[in-house]
């Protein structure tokens, strides 16, 4: 197989479940094919660098196979290999989310009617021009 359409590849790799959201993710720009926004039509090549963005996180992933079928996700990582700079960079991002909600706590108990009534009077003022 030679070329495959982007969003089957996408599809096939299990980067989106469904290939109506990746055609979506695609026609949105936040799909980019070796640097560039692409359209659904565009045929994958092995070699291509894809950004896909998945949840918080953006992969840059090298094709190293072309599939049309959707197969387990053991079979799936062997269409693309992430390069080490994406990687770095997504568990780098993932550590600093974890420590940043790690620094908010949650409050200890839900507030009262009184509580309640303070905090939308506290919304509702405006700050004085």
């Amino acid at each position: 197989m030679t070329g495959v359409r982007i969003d089957k590849w996408l599809w096939a790799a299990r980067f989106f479940k469904t290939r109506a959201l990746a055609k979506k993710a695609i026609e949105g720009g936040k799909v980019h094919y070796n640097g560039t926004r692409v359209k659904t039509s565009k045929t994958v090549e092995t070699g291509a660098l894809i950004k896909v963005p998945q949840g918080w996180d953006l992969w840059e992933v090298e094709v190293l196979a072309v599939s049309d079928q959707r197969r387990g996700a053991p079979e799936a990582r062997e269409l693309y290999r992430e390069t080490p700079e994406s990687q770095a960079r997504r568990e780098r991002e993932t550590e600093s989310r974890r420590l940043a909600n790690q620094a908010m706590s949650a409050p200890p108990v839900r507030p009262d009617k009184k509580q309640r009534r303070e905090i939308q009077r506290f919304q509702r003022q405006r700050p004085e021009e």
